[in-house]
């Protein structure tokens, strides 16, 4: 039986082990705790899942809890995929947002068909800038 928290704490070693054993590590600074430390210590909302004492989901967010929620990390173990803990994942945190609150994301390649089959709506545009880029004009 998988439970779900939004209050239980979670270790930097912990979420490393989850992102290693889902397909978010090769997109996440797993090798450097103190940035991984810093993005826990630093999100809003954070929605585990938990088979007894193994960390199996997390979904981390950073939000307002009124208009916006950017769901920035959706990992599940690779063992434990396909049995609706992404969904359910997603779903507590949805719950615990205001009624007016969207969820926004970016996908992970592999994950780009996922969302749709879910509920999601494709928004035709996003845009990022990495720290070390400089901003111009065009």
């Amino acid at each position: 039986m998988i439970a779900y928290h939004h209050d239980r704490p979670l270790t930097p070693a912990e979420f490393i082990d989850v992102l290693s054993r889902s397909t978010l590590a090769e997109r996440r600074p797993v090798d450097d705790p103190e940035t991984i430390a810093g993005m826990l210590a630093n999100a809003d909302l954070t929605v585990t899942a938990w088979d007894g004492d193994k960390l199996v989901g997390v979904a981390r967010s950073v939000t307002d809890y009124t208009y916006c929620c950017y769901l920035s990390d959706l990992a599940v173990d690779r063992a434990y995929q396909r049995r609706g803990i992404g969904v359910e994942l997603i779903a507590q945190t949805q719950a615990l947002l205001g009624p007016r609150c969207k969820i926004i994301l970016l996908s992970a390649p592999a994950a780009v068909e996922y969302y749709p089959r879910i509920g999601f709506s494709r928004h035709p545009s996003a845009w990022t800038l990495d720290r070390t880029q400089k901003l111009g004009q065009a």
